[in-house]
């Protein structure tokens, strides 16, 4: 199921500078999704708001929170382990909001195994896919940006799944890097430690963390994403040859 609903009208403001940039944010209606959602209001983007379908009422209220910062928004409901679904996303998207640059695979579960690496694995997989099609077919470039882990850096204790899944999405980011460079289309990751939400929090006890190990806020990851997101960057990451 793939339920698109915009429960305001959406804007029609534009950047003085330009049209706003347009990003789907996967997994956006709570936790380091949400702030990585409104944190791209701050640069002026028009924002898709995706979470599963079970979370259409924390979507609709994210996509409220965002249109009173004056950008455009649209609520997706859909299940990005699915393929039509992602591919539905898309199109959605581009149907609502006239294009889209910016894909943000952030969904995360923390749930058994096979659902854990459709999400964290399959899911960033047909996301990367589908916009880097749309990319292509506008022909402007774009940025495909996914959610990592320092699990997928260096396998941790208790969590082998959650370790795996993430070291399949590094080695997605530095593949589809070098495959859309071509394109204009920049591919990268973040891998943050452990954040405080409410995964983040989990992961504290799986891996036997002392308490007192730093923790960081969605808002620090956020901004880093935004910082990856921005059009000034595109040179400096087509010229990484995504092995990082």
């Amino acid at each position: 199921m793939v339920s698109s609903h915009s429960p305001l009208t959406p804007l029609s403001l534009h950047n003085p500078a330009g049209p706003r940039p347009v990003v789907i944010v996967t997994g956006s209606s709570q936790g380091l999704g949400l702030a990585i959602a409104l944190r791209l209001t701050d640069n002026s983007c028009d924002v898709v708001i995706n979470d599963l379908p079970s979370k259409l009422s924390p979507i609709e209220d994210v996509v409220r929170r965002v249109m009173s910062r004056g950008v455009r928004a649209v609520a997706v409901a859909a299940d990005v382990s699915h393929e039509g679904r992602v591919r539905k996303l898309v199109e959605i998207t581009v149907e609502k909001l006239g294009k889209f640059d910016i894909m943000v695979a952030n969904a995360v579960s923390a749930n058994d195994f096979d659902w854990l690496m459709s999400i964290n694995t399959r899911g960033v997989m047909l996301c990367f896919k589908y916009a880097a099609q749309q990319m292509i077919k506008q022909g402007r470039g774009g940025k495909i940006i996914g959610a990592c882990s320092m699990a997928g850096k260096r396998g941790l204790p208790n969590i082998c799944a959650y370790s795996m899944s993430k070291f399949a999405v590094r080695g997605l980011v530095q593949s589809f890097a070098q495959e859309l460079r071509e394109y204009d289309v920049c591919v990268s990751g973040y891998a943050p430690g452990t954040i405080q939400t409410d995964l983040g929090m989990d992961a504290y006890g799986m891996i036997g963390l002392p308490a007192n190990t730093p923790r960081g806020k969605p808002e620090d990851i956020a901004l880093l994403v935004s910082c990856l997101a921005r059009p000034e960057l595109m040179f400096l990451m087509n010229n990484n040859d995504g092995r990082r």
